[in-house]
């Protein structure tokens, strides 16, 4: 159980910073990445899971993800013309699987032409490992 000063000294802080998370994040900067794979980007941390489009690898391997777009190590950010030279991003295949099921359904009006089909997007879950520059 907190003490009555902790207590004060939280409240003052979310009155000076707004919310004590916020603050926590700018005096503790984390590292972080945004790589790109699979014609997207992410936003990875040591530690993170993603899940992102299906890759031909097996459960358990470890892959490098080159495409470094950004990078924020203790604070100082590098950006890439379009990637980070030297920079590399790796991560362990937890799982393959299936996302949730979208209805495409095509329709046109006053002749009768309907077309309901189901689609599920496979993909890849990767536990990122660490970020190299």
């Amino acid at each position: 159980m907190q003490s009555v000063d902790a207590d004060v000294a939280v409240h003052e802080l979310k009155l000076k910073f707004g919310n004590l998370a916020k603050w926590f994040r700018l005096v503790m900067p984390t590292n972080y990445a945004i790589v790109a794979t699979g014609g997207k980007q992410y936003r990875v941390r040591p530690g993170d899971a993603i899940d992102v489009e299906r890759i031909d690898e097996s459960e358990g391997d470890v892959i490098v993800l080159g495409d470094v777009l950004l990078t924020c190590i203790g604070g100082r950010v590098t950006t890439g013309t379009p990637y980070v030279a030297g920079a590399q991003v790796t991560a362990k295949v937890e799982s393959h699987g299936r996302g949730k099921k979208k209805t495409v359904f095509k329709y046109k009006n006053k002749i009768r032409y309907r077309r309901k089909r189901g689609h599920r997007q496979q993909f890849t879950r990767l536990l990122v490992n660490d970020i190299e520059v």
